[in-house]
């Protein structure tokens, strides 16, 4: 079932969570555990991330460095498949510009239609640690609006090759990102505004929004996007902080601001644990809210900890 056919036909906020594929060379046994955890709170559909090729360089014994292409995460179509299959549960798995040209991009979308995925979320991806500017893959896609316009054409039955004969459209679900504290690489809100409503407009079902603290910033950005004409369903992000370090980290590496007063309480934490518990209280407050404002569904990212996903759950559902 599609996501957006979820969101459409319920009457109350659904719930859905974020993983990581294993790292290359590891099983997928703690997923699986992951996922039977919260199994219990009936998630409607599960997100899974999409890790481009890295780029990095091995000193040799001679002293010459090596430089070499890896992927960390490999196997996202493949347990997606996996996953939605043991756990009759949709699995949207990441589809990314980054490190993908469109035929691939075509290739994957492919797989995932014979394997019965029908959601997918449609990202940019980040650029290589080795570069200043994103850099598209050769012949690959710059913006996520092009990506959805990719997606949305291949559901029209529009390939690449105009040649093909008896070309079958493949019905996906698109989902896009939104950011309501912006983008990093945009220069205002506004701006980034209207970048999500090109992708809305070339055929996003709806949005995700990147992690927040603070949910005035979430509901404002709501009211902004209707006003500029997106009335797709935009799902709220949250993050449950789970370590001191991401008192810094996590602003630095989202471009986003933490809200004073839970700046004061991570600063007196005096440990991974004191900051868990922080973290684990501050998302409940949010989800509660968000709750009571009848958004159409929480989506967490988790990334593989399920004991404070399971107390948020527990507390607010």
């Amino acid at each position: 079932m599609k996501v957006i056919e979820k969101i459409n036909q319920s009457k109350k906020t659904l719930f859905s969570f974020e993983l990581l594929p294993p790292l290359k060379g590891q099983d997928a046994s703690k997923l699986y555990r992951t996922i039977e955890e919260l199994m219990e709170f009936n998630p409607q559909y599960i997100n899974l991330t999409t890790h481009r090729d890295e780029i990095e360089f091995k000193e040799l014994s001679d002293g010459v460095f090596q430089k070499r292409t890896v992927r960390k995460r490999p196997g996202t179509v493949a347990i997606a498949a996996a996953l939605q299959h043991k756990f009759n549960v949709p699995v949207v798995p990441h589809v990314l510009c980054a490190g993908y040209s469109k035929e691939e991009t075509e290739n994957m979308l492919l797989d995932l239609n014979f394997l019965g995925i029908k959601n997918i979320l449609a990202l940019r991806g980040d650029s290589l640690r080795t570069e200043n500017l994103f850099k598209p893959q050769e012949d690959g896609h710059n913006y996520a609006v092009d990506l959805v316009k990719q997606i949305a054409d291949i559901r029209n039955g529009k390939y690449l090759d105009p040649d093909l004969k008896n070309k079958t459209p493949l019905d996906f679900c698109i989902g896009v990102a939104g950011y309501p504290e912006k983008h990093f690489e945009a220069p205002n809100l506004n701006f980034d505004l209207e970048n999500v409503k090109k992708k809305v407009d070339a055929g996003a079902d709806y949005i995700v929004t990147q992690m927040f603290f603070d949910n005035k910033k979430y509901f404002e950005f709501v009211e902004k996007c209707r006003n500029i004409g997106i009335n797709v369903p935009i799902i709220p992000g949250i993050k449950p902080l789970s370590k001191k370090i991401h008192f810094s980290l996590i602003p630095r590496i989202f471009s986003l601001d933490l809200p004073e007063e839970l700046s004061k309480e991570l600063q007196h934490c005096k440990s991974n644990d004191d900051a868990l518990q922080v973290g684990t209280e501050w998302a409940i407050h949010q989800a509660k809210e968000l709750i009571e404002k009848k958004v159409p569904s929480l989506h967490l990212y988790t990334y593989g900890l399920a004991d404070n996903t399971k107390e948020i759950l527990k507390t607010i559902f």
